[in-house]
């Protein structure tokens, strides 16, 4: 990293730095044949963090202003030390909203076996808020990573891994990670004192002890590395994507930037009017000039040769040429984003019709259903990590996803009944009650009770054939048996005890 100017986050919360890199060969514990691999992955990591570290600045908004050191005032750009633009956060959180995971649907036709195990390993990692945070890092650095591991009391753990805290190598080979590192843990100044690598069939944890590094083997034997990428637009060039926050949106959000500091310059500058005298030297005024300039009654004597001096009041300049160009960077900043130009703070003269806006969120919406599409490889790789899975069997597993479209209840209704007429199947299928409008939990909850309808009716069924069973035997309606005497069923040898010295 060439600057330390953006090792430091605002309020002084010190970024991942590295200065002290380690060595593979000074780690006491890693085999010499992944010398090289464990060097590559700490030099990836190093030459990809300046970028990493300036998405996120642009994300929190805690980028500086980029002037040209023209018409901006040194004390306006000094006081300007917060960005008012928040545009790469907006563009990486609405694409992000947009890819909501609800769980794994499974198909139990063989056993309920897989099922229960995925439905466990979902509540046991809290699957629905990491997969929510690694897409929203994932969008802000191209990539962000899960990996697959034991805990202490032996359940499989998924924890989710930044882009910043982590790197990895691209096996074309095999079209997957072939070797990945995370960053376990820092100090104060930023430095690394922990890191995880992982290999194909093991797994190195290393930590930083009294300046020494040394390193723990555990053997995985899984065959490929136990880390699953999630990518933006990953590309045959770019098997580990772009980021959103994309480097036209940056140089967008620059001028938008200084737009807005010139505009906050001239707004000064036309809250107190120009005001000359002609004919009246500056001591004709009090020492305040801003109190000569409010107070209600005002008076000035003629000059030396007895003339009344005259005022005039220069025009000020309009700050309409700056909202126009504001206007014309968010639509541009639309255009890259696929974002509509009304969720950029910019109303048009005339306001967007109904088709028009559904239109322009299509387009995000396509763009989210591709993404999707492309998680649900990655978390059904996680997936059968996590519960060492055979070849094949990720194909009964479908990860769940929130529509991505806002349709109405009524065309919901409409297209379920017009399906379901024709194909009964449909009416009580998940994909049928999916199309309905139901939530993935909605549908699990609907189905938990028709196992309880159907519980309760197999009891029903069940009482209504042993009912008269009983009555037959016991002699219920015929005449009452003297106490102390067998009745029919026990002179027949029938009862559920048998007679004394029968066997039963």
């Amino acid at each position: 990293m060439a600057s330390n100017e953006l090792v430091t986050a605002s309020g002084g919360k010190p970024y991942l730095y590295g200065s002290e890199l380690p060595t593979a060969r000074g780690i006491q514990g890693i085999d010499q044949s992944d010398w090289d691999a464990v060097e590559r992955l700490l030099r990836v990591w190093h030459d990809k963090q300046p970028g990493n570290i300036l998405r996120t600045l642009y994300y929190n908004a805690h980028e500086r202003l980029k002037d040209f050191g023209i018409s901006m005032p040194d004390k306006i750009k000094s006081k300007m030390v917060c960005p008012p633009v928040g545009w790469p956060a907006k563009a990486v959180r609405t694409l992000a909203d947009l890819s909501a995971f609800e769980g794994f649907r499974t198909d139990t036709a063989e056993d309920g076996a897989l099922a229960s195990d995925v439905d466990g390993l979902f509540e046991t990692n809290a699957l629905d808020t990491v997969v929510s945070q690694t897409i929203v890092s994932a969008y802000k650095h191209s990539c962000a990573f899960l990996t697959v591991s034991t805990g202490e009391d032996g359940t499989p753990r998924i924890t989710p891994r930044s882009a910043e805290w982590s790197s990895a190598v691209w096996d074309t080979l095999h079209n997957r990670i072939g070797s990945a590192l995370t960053i376990t843990d820092a100090d104060e100044d930023g430095d690394i004192t922990g890191f995880d690598v992982w290999m194909p069939d093991r797994l190195y944890v290393c930590s930083k002890q009294a300046g020494r590094w040394t390193a723990e083997a555990r053997v995985t034997n899984y065959g490929r590395p136990t880390v699953a990428a999630l990518c933006y637009d990953p590309q045959l060039d770019r098997p580990f994507g772009r980021s959103r926050i994309t480097r036209p949106l940056m140089s967008l959000t620059d001028i938008a930037f200084r737009t807005l500091v010139r505009m906050e310059g001239n707004a000064e500058f036309y809250s107190s009017p120009k005001v000359w005298f002609l004919g009246m030297g500056p001591s004709a005024l009090k020492s305040d000039t801003w109190s000569s300039l409010i107070s209600a009654i005002n008076a000035v004597s003629r000059d030396e040769n007895d003339e009344i001096p005259t005022m005039q009041q220069i025009q000020q300049a309009s700050m309409q040429p700056h909202s126009d160009m504001l206007r014309t960077i968010a639509m541009l900043v639309a255009s890259e984003t696929s974002l509509p130009v009304n969720d950029l703070g910019i109303t048009m003269d005339n306001p967007a019709s109904a088709e028009a806006m559904a239109a322009a969120e299509r387009k995000l919406s396509r763009e989210a259903d591709r993404q999707n599409r492309l998680f649900s490889r990655a978390l059904k790789d996680a997936v059968a990590m996590a519960l060492n899975l055979p070849a094949g069997e990720t194909a009964r597993i479908t990860p769940v996803w929130a529509p991505t479209r806002e349709i109405s209840d009524a065309a919901r209704a409409d297209y379920y009944a017009k399906i379901a007429g024709v194909n009964a199947d449909f009416a009580d299928s998940d994909i049928g009650l999916t199309k309905a409008g139901l939530t993935f939990d909605e549908i699990q909850s609907f189905r938990a009770y028709q196992q309880r309808v159907k519980a309760q009716k197999s009891i029903e069924q069940l009482k209504q054939r042993v009912l008269p069973q009983q009555q037959e035997v016991t002699g219920d309606g015929g005449p009452e048996q003297p106490a102390g005497q067998p009745g029919p069923a026990e002179a027949a040898g029938t009862g559920a005890e048998g007679l004394p010295g029968q066997p039963r």
